[in-house]
């Protein structure tokens, strides 16, 4: 799963808290992981002062590292921004943009620089039957069953905002036979038959490793098929869920290439969990031999106390490295920055008008 759980509440959005309330907020920042104004644009966040700042970005034992000016940004809202919350709320939705408090949720459901509005949504219900210890997501070993109306009213839900490009993610769900990999199928159909010209991706779990499910999904009628492998090899047992790993990971990325040759396949990896570079370039040249078309690398955050801790913050100079590395490896697209996230903005946008330029050819 993808739920990089930043601590960032969207209902603070148009707030500025008094100075007790800061006080409080710092207070329980050390418990709880950073909140949103943490992450609002302010002196610090200036590109012009980062080279200036002298906080530590490797974490030693004992210690907690303080949020570097990088992670701050502006959280842009619109009238878009609330058609979407509103829409969600009526029709008991859940993405995971407001699930895992990603700081990008404005320019995304806002339409942002490129006025392609986008959302994530999350299928199955919000609690999770892994427990990954870098994702905030709620975990049972029994959640609710599936809502049989989901794949309808996320179809709805979506032709009512007028998205260009969605992501359809959702929670792992071991209880369940198949994974929901049925249940995520209906929902591009519904998606595809109510806009053909919708753009989808589907981020899906592993599924147990369940090929038949992953071909399941891939033949559905989707655009882009992404699957986190979350962290280097080296890390998996460390970061995941013990039922998830790297291999398995693959194999899920190289089916749904194998089964439809045509799909974009996706994946994103976090930094900051004290992987090395040579591991990061393992990782890297893994994927590319795999057929992974687009890469995103992110900064992982701790959500709360009780996930595992931030061991570097990385510089957004090591991050333009990465993007780099990743281009000249072969990689169609690479999105490498300390904000970015598996569905972030800026890369579906690439996404769309690559799709475009491919229909485009086939047709001539």
């Amino acid at each position: 799963c993808e739920f990089v759980a930043l601590q960032v509440y969207t209902s603070c959005l148009s707030t500025r808290p008094s100075p007790e309330r800061s006080d409080r907020k710092k207070e329980l920042l050390r418990d709880d992981g950073p909140d949103l104004q943490d992450f609002i644009s302010g002196e610090l966040s200036e590109k012009s002062k980062w080279a200036e700042y002298k906080g530590t970005l490797k974490r030693q034992k004992g210690e907690r590292l303080r949020l570097p000016p990088w992670l701050k940004t502006e959280i842009p809202i619109g009238k878009n921004y609330n058609r979407l919350k509103n829409t969600l709320r009526d029709l008991n939705l859940h993405t995971v943009c407001e699930e895992a408090r990603c700081p990008n949720i404005g320019e995304c459901w806002g339409g942002g620089e490129y006025a392609t509005a986008t959302a994530t949504i999350m299928l199955m219900g919000d609690t999770c039957t892994r427990g990954c210890r870098f994702c905030s997501v709620k975990t049972a070993r029994q959640p609710p069953p599936l809502d049989p109306d989901e794949p309808y009213n996320t179809a709805k839900a979506i032709a009512a905002w007028g998205l260009d490009y969605v992501v359809l993610t959702s929670v792992d769900r071991d209880d369940i036979a198949d994974g929901g990999a049925e249940h995520f199928a209906k929902t591009v159909t519904n998606l595809k038959e109510r806009n053909p010209q919708i753009l989808v991706e589907c981020l899906t779990p592993d599924f147990r490793g369940d090929l038949a499910a992953v071909e399941k999904i891939a033949l559905s009628g989707l655009d882009v098929y992404a699957h986190n492998v979350e962290t280097v090899r080296e890390l998996q047992r460390h970061v995941r869920d013990p039922r998830a790993n790297f291999d398995q990971s693959l194999s899920v990325l190289k089916h749904a290439k194998k089964v439809k040759p045509t799909v974009l396949t996706k994946t994103s990896i976090m930094l900051g969990l004290g992987e090395t570079d040579q591991q990061i370039v393992s990782t890297m040249t893994g994927l590319r031999e795999a057929e992974v078309d687009c890469l995103t690398l992110g900064q992982y955050m701790q959500p709360t106390k009780r996930h595992l801790k931030v061991e570097e913050y990385v510089t957004p100079e090591r991050f333009a490295h990465w993007e780099k590395v990743g281009s000249d490896m072969g990689f169609t697209y690479t999105a490498s920055g300390p904000l970015v996230r598996s569905s972030y903005k800026a890369g579906e946008f690439f996404l769309k008008n690559l799709l475009k330029k491919r229909e485009t050819e086939a047709a001539e």
